[in-house]
């Protein structure tokens, strides 16, 4: 019976030792990988972080992190997504994922993944709790394969496949921001200098009219290659409908100078349409484009190079 009392109570020290060992084998996967846990109690939002986390978002571990300064630290984009996250799985008491964009104090930005759950009891949410990993290397490659394959090789704009991304999902688009105008231009008489002067000399209309697309408009959220001799300026919310018609007229003199090529001077015209986002309703991109499109229509049926909006 003695012997079997000293089993019985060896077992909790086995136990122990175990966490132990795991706590350790955690600190030492930390120190390899930029890694931290962190919770929050939901009365009173009162932080906790491994020193992972510290070192993630810069701050010196002698104090307690402030929940209100360590928000303020995301970028407005994610900051916005983080809030919808985090309250949705409050209200549900679930849990998400998120990559969010920080800036530490020191000025650097990082890019950290998220992994969150609520504790609840008797269905009530109590604590948020999870892992945070620095993922700011691996986002920097994505990042360059993304623009890669979202490039136009030709002009070096970008290509019909992001601008689909921004027509199929606007809301997974932080980057470009509010829109306030669509302008579309189809170069006139594409073909007849492909045909005259051959498909480098169309090439070179092409590469110029991108290059100088990019300079008429470096406000653009999105400058587009969207088809052949089709290209696609996204614009930020305008001040004045009239205004930008305006510019848009006087910009498109210098978009349509000619193309030096081979001591030759390639002439190139175009046509535009310019939608107008509406301030009252929510931003349909899909609309948005039709309307584009139908003025581009209008646009093309003068006999030369016009201007058309909605």
């Amino acid at each position: 019976m003695k012997n079997i009392l000293l089993q019985a109570t060896s077992a909790p020290a086995v136990t122990g030792n175990h966490q132990t060992d795991a706590l350790g084998l955690y600190d030492q996967a930390a120190s390899i990988v930029p890694m931290g846990a962190f919770s929050c109690n939901l009365a009173d939002d009162r932080l906790s972080w491994t020193g992972g986390v510290f070192d993630m978002f810069g701050l010196s571990g002698e104090r307690p992190p402030e929940r209100q300064i360590t928000v303020e630290m995301y970028t407005e984009a994610s900051r916005g997504l983080l809030g919808r996250k985090r309250s949705h799985a409050i209200a549900t008491c679930s849990s998400f994922t998120l990559d969010a964009n920080i800036k530490r104090p020191d000025g650097t930005e990082r890019w950290i993944r998220i992994n969150a759950a609520v504790r609840s009891v008797n269905g009530r949410a109590e604590t948020l709790y999870g892992m945070k990993l620095d993922i700011t290397e691996d986002h920097a490659r994505w990042e360059i394969l993304r623009a890669q394959a979202e490039c136009d090789p030709l002009t070096g704009v970008a290509n019909r496949m992001r601008f689909q991304r921004f027509l199929e999902r606007p809301n997974d688009e932080p980057a470009l921001g509010r829109v306030g105008a669509l302008i579309l231009f189809d170069l006139d008489g594409f073909k007849q200098i492909n045909d005259r002067w051959g498909h480098a000399a169309g090439d070179a209309c092409l590469v110029a009219f991108g290059e100088r697309l990019k300079r008429a408009f470096p406000q653009a959220r999105l400058v587009s290659r969207i088809g052949g001799d089709e290209f696609a300026v996204l614009l930020p919310p305008v001040g004045s409908r009239s205004k930008t018609e305006r510019d848009v007229r006087w910009l498109t003199r210098s978009l349509l100078s000619p193309v030096p090529w081979n001591g030759d001077r390639l002439p190139i015209g175009a046509s535009v349409g310019i939608a107008f986002a509406s301030r009252a309703i929510e931003l349909d991109p899909l609309q948005l484009f039709t309307a584009a499109d139908r003025e581009l229509y209008e646009a093309k049926k003068a006999a030369a190079t016009g201007i058309a909006c909605a």
